[in-house]
């Protein structure tokens, strides 16, 4: 391999189902659910459940919600994603650049196997999480550490208050709200977390409140402007609180009729900010009377692949 390809970039998301199907939902989610950085009980006692109850009961209903926001292309999740790699490589040309799924197709496995099998010898890993958690960065970096044994790698853990990527999404809050109005509030939902999680010490909750802060200060937003809530949520235990769910119920019942609602813990779109924000809640908030804006994410506008491209050259110390 020559030099000018002597480094590498993998962009990794969370991932998705291949196709809107029960059956390939199933699959998906039982890697997922698998993994005990996401689910924390003893195998012997969760996987019972898992494949005996959770993903046949879970498995139509899901399939059904993703075939709502299903592209033409493929999984929102995986098109935009794959779409803000190719920005990526614009912006690196001296670099490889590829996109990976930590669950699910295109596997972060087989792609970190590729890159050391060709010779890679300088690795970044960005994982498409701004902000850190147990649940997503460390499965990355478990994943990792497993498969980059003598390679030179560099993990970006954790972007929530980058400027670059602050910037880019308040840039994008600016130009919607120019072109649509804005609403009278501003809400930063963000996904759930399980209590006990965030009481075992995540640091998720704090960055997202670091990341909100900062785009809120970036658009001049007085305290009252904007609140914070997480989404998301699945199973009968405690979550992070409030709910975007009582976030928006409680905004309704206070006389907000428009608010916009932006997801700045997604890179790229996907099932839970189309079917879940965008439908399900706007439906909701509209049955209090009210008229919810999605804002979208980033995906692969060009002031995201700017930040990200800037963030990997940092993380790789380079500045071409």
């Amino acid at each position: 391999m020559s030099n000018a390809t002597d480094t590498a970039l993998v962009a990794v998301n969370l991932g998705t189902p291949e196709a809107p199907t029960a059956s390939a939902v199933r699959r998906y989610l039982g890697e997922f659910l698998s993994d005990p950085r996401v689910v924390s009980i003893p195998p012997l006692l969760w996987k019972p459940l898992l494949y005996g109850l959770i993903l046949p009961l879970r498995g139509p209903r899901s399939a059904a919600n993703y075939a709502k926001v299903w592209m033409d292309e493929g999984s929102p999740l995986l098109v935009h994603t794959v779409r803000l790699a190719a920005a990526l490589q614009e912006r690196l040309p001296q670099w490889r650049v590829l996109p990976a799924m930590r669950y699910g197709s295109p596997s972060l496995r087989a792609a970190l196997r590729e890159l050391r099998a060709d010779g890679v010898r300088r690795l970044v890993v960005l994982p498409l999480y701004p902000q850190y958690s147990t649940t997503t960065t460390a499965s990355v970096a478990d994943v990792v550490a497993e498969e980059t044994q003598g390679m030179d790698v560099t993990l970006i853990e954790d972007y929530s208050t980058d400027a670059g990527w602050v910037e880019a999404v308040a840039g994008s809050i600016r130009r919607y709200r120019q072109q649509h109005g804005s609403g009278a509030h501003l809400l930063f939902s963000f996904h759930g977390l399980p209590q006990r999680v965030a009481d075992a010490g995540d640091p998720y909750p704090r960055r997202c409140e670091d990341s909100a802060a900062a785009v809120a200060a970036a658009l001049g937003l007085e305290p009252s402007q904007w609140s914070l809530s997480y989404q998301s949520r699945f199973g009968r235990e405690r979550w992070l609180e409030p709910s975007t769910v009582r976030e928006l119920d409680q905004l309704a019942e206070s006389g907000v009729r428009k608010v916009d609602v932006v997801c700045p813990g997604f890179a790229v779109d996907c099932i839970e900010t189309l079917e879940e924000v965008a439908l399900g809640l706007a439906e909701h908030f509209q049955s209090k009377g009210g008229r919810l804006a999605y804002i979208p994410c980033l995906n692969a506008s060009p002031a995201h692949a700017d930040a990200l491209a800037r963030l990997a050259r940092c993380a790789a110390g380079r500045k071409e």
